[in-house]
């Protein structure tokens, strides 16, 4: 069976394009005849209040997109929380490391951008091994001024993979994307150690996220492959944009449920979002069952979508 899943982070209320990537899963899921499970990304616990967490469900609710599991509901899988899982992901940090692929790196995020390392054409830079070959002495020196982050050890292998929706990609770990971090100075698991374990400890078998995202997958396979786990099917979707062109951001406030509540009905915020989507030739109102049979990702656009001006 297809078991889809949102991962959101409850860092704020959600927006226009957090809201199009769970309508997106919830019907690429139901439209298999699948399930859908929510995780609730809050590895970073105070940037992630559980209040958040709590109004997250009630506007998923709200909209029609209820998971079948997770979140306070519970399931098989539980906990659902990533900030309940951390002896889970030790396990399988302990297994990168009895690899030999870890090794303790105590780069800063200003001393990274301020060097010459690589930068990759979205401006992240690739991580230069600056701290790969440090002797034990070098370790134990450092380690008296700073707690050490995680790296893991990347080959210089290329890794390709066929989108669901964006089609075929290929990445080179080494040149392109450096060791990377698996745990974090303060001892917070990273996000691309978590999210593996967890999609396949879940029984996740698709994984629906935005673009900005794809470059996360090479790196997210090798490590599926390198701690024996299954790997799901990914599709990328485009980014919603501001009708200026600017990339939506809680930060900011974009178009935040919490404003479309007092102006819209659910059935009107997600016609609306059909519609951008592809999905629908007008912005009628529908409810998400209403997609569920006539939805097909050839319809959703490839390149990013900027939101008519006035539609929201």
């Amino acid at each position: 069976m297809t078991v889809g899943r949102y991962a959101p982070s409850p860092s704020g209320r959600m927006h226009l394009g957090n809201l199009c990537c769970c309508l997106l899963a919830w019907l690429s899921a139901k439209s298999k005849g699948g399930r859908v499970l929510l995780r609730i990304e809050d590895l970073d616990a105070a940037r992630c209040p559980r209040r958040f967490a709590g109004l997250l469900e009630q506007d998923l609710a709200w909209l029609g997109l209820s998971a079948d599991e997770g979140g306070s509901r519970g399931g098989a899988h539980a906990p659902y929380y990533q900030s309940e899982r951390s002896e889970i992901y030790r396990h399988f940090y302990d297994i990168l490391a009895a690899k030999g692929l870890l090794y303790p790196c105590f780069c800063s995020r200003s001393q990274l951008h301020a060097a010459s390392a690589p930068h990759r054409s979205d401006g992240q830079v690739v991580y230069p091994g600056t701290c790969r070959g440090l002797t034990a002495a070098q370790i134990a020196e450092k380690s008296r001024q700073r707690a050490p982050a995680w790296r893991v050890r990347v080959p210089d292998e290329d890794i390709a993979f066929t989108d669901g929706h964006l089609g075929f990609a290929r990445e080179n770990l080494a040149r392109d994307c450096g060791d990377f971090y698996v745990r974090r100075a303060d001892g917070v698991f990273a996000y691309q150690l978590a999210v593996v374990v967890d999609d396949a400890l879940m029984g996740v078998t698709e994984v629906v996220r935005g673009a900005d995202l794809l470059s996360s997958t090479p790196r997210q396979l090798w490590l599926y492959r390198t701690l024996g786990l299954p790997a799901p099917q990914f599709y990328h979707l485009p980014l919603l944009l501001a009708p200026d062109g600017r990339r939506l951001s809680k930060r900011d406030g974009d178009v935040s449920l919490e404003r479309l509540q007092a102006r819209y009905t659910p059935q009107e915020v997600v016609g609306r979002l059909a519609f951008v989507c592809g999905l629908q030739n007008t912005p009628t109102p529908r409810a998400p069952e209403d997609l569920i049979d006539g939805f097909c990702w050839d319809k959703v656009p490839q390149t990013d979508i900027c939101l008519p001006e006035g539609l929201f």
